[in-house]
């Protein structure tokens, strides 16, 4: 049995640019330019890039909540099997829909806060007719407790909880209908790090439990390399790098990804690394470069770079990199945590720090009775 959820095949989103008074389209803003992707049965697949490289519009444009301009998106429904989303009609999108939910970014503006936190759970449900009376009260109530909020909640609005308590009611109303697949559009970049441990622990819990499908969207590379098991890297509306989370952290082959990495701390108090910067702007997505878009900003850019553009191609154990010189490029990843748990282990603990009631105390002790003569 096939156990691909999701494939996306070349999928764009174009915006376009109006201009003058008649409001002609002058331009498109390639948000989405070609993005492929394969998400399995219960695995987190997660998106990563920039701002503005077109993450979360991807996660959009898959919903069909933005319509796409061009490409194929694939989902295998538990009784229709598999469904062009992309071409679906109102009727069949009805019914896949419940299948296929999104946790949105922000907690505050996703709730309407003229409506009560029973009432924008039981939404989902009321509009699929899915259950009424004493069970839809039965089931907000489960769902509230499924999140770690209490039944009594759900009398309440919106303002009257935190934003980790407002993005768990947003995880309840994803829950509503028994979804299959769910797009979580940067869904802990609004908290506080000790709510986003907390989230975080929450979606696991959930996806071990009801055997969900995580399509995770995020721009913190220490967040997903916590919670993925396989990684794409976006840059300009394109997927540039596919991989698993060791292959992509701990041995990137594409340059933009080994950028991405050095801006990630390293976990060893002895060591000072500083980012990579790279050259220029990033090219905007109504005019990109052509060949490569990355080479107008690689340190490794060669004249086949600006002519051609490279495809996603598997060079090993599935790890797809869009770059010509992937093969031969030794890039830098993550430092590992072990590695450095291994080395701080190693070092003798004079060499890390001066000992009480050694040299450095008792010349600190004669200076200071020097002093006071």
């Amino acid at each position: 049995m096939d156990d691909t959820l999701l494939e996306v095949t070349d999928l764009k989103k174009y915006f376009p640019i109006k201009q003058g008074f008649l409001k002609r389209t002058v331009g498109h803003v390639r948000a989405v330019d070609g993005v492929n992707l394969s998400v399995k049965r219960g695995e987190t697949f997660a998106v990563v890039g920039e701002s503005g490289c077109g993450k979360s519009t991807t996660g959009r444009t898959i919903l069909r909540l933005e319509e796409p301009t061009g490409g194929e998106v694939v989902f295998q429904h538990s009784e229709l099997g598999k469904i062009n989303v992309e071409t679906a009609s109102a009727k069949v999108l009805r019914r896949i829909r419940p299948e296929m939910q999104i946790i949105f970014q922000d907690p505050f503006s996703s709730l309407d806060s003229r409506m009560t936190v029973g009432r924008i759970i039981a939404e989902p449900m009321i509009i699929n007719n899915t259950l009424s009376g004493r069970a839809l009260r039965d089931r907000i109530a489960e769902l509230l407790t499924v999140v770690g909020l209490r039944p009594e909640h759900a009398s309440r609005y919106p303002h009257a909880f935190s934003g980790g308590q407002r993005q768990r009611i947003g995880i309840a109303r994803a829950l509503a209908l028994n979804p299959k697949l769910i797009v979580c559009d940067e869904p802990v970049s609004a908290l506080d790090v000790s709510v986003q441990a907390q989230v975080l622990n929450l979606l696991e819990d959930l996806q071990d439990r009801f055997d969900l499908t995580y399509l995770f969207i995020s721009h913190d590379l220490s967040v997903v390399e916590h919670i993925a098991d396989r990684v794409a890297v976006m840059y300009v509306g394109q997927v540039v790098e596919v991989g698993t989370t060791d292959q992509l952290f701990y041995s990137p082959k594409m340059p933009y990804t080994e950028a991405l990495l050095s801006s990630l701390p390293t976990p060893d108090p002895r060591k000072r690394t500083r980012p990579t910067l790279l050259m220029g702007d990033v090219p905007s997505p109504a005019n990109p470069p052509s060949g490569c878009y990355f080479h107008t900003r690689c340190p490794y850019a060669q004249d086949i770079c600006k002519q051609e553009a490279p495809p996603l191609r598997d060079i090993g154990d599935n790890h797809l990199a869009a770059c010509h010189f992937s093969d031969e490029l030794q890039l830098k990843g993550a430092s590992r945590l072990s590695e450095v748990s291994a080395t701080l282990a190693a070092t003798p603990q004079s060499a890390a720090a001066p000992q009480p009631g050694g040299q450095d105390s008792a010349a600190s002790t004669a200076s200071a009775q020097e002093a006071t003569k």
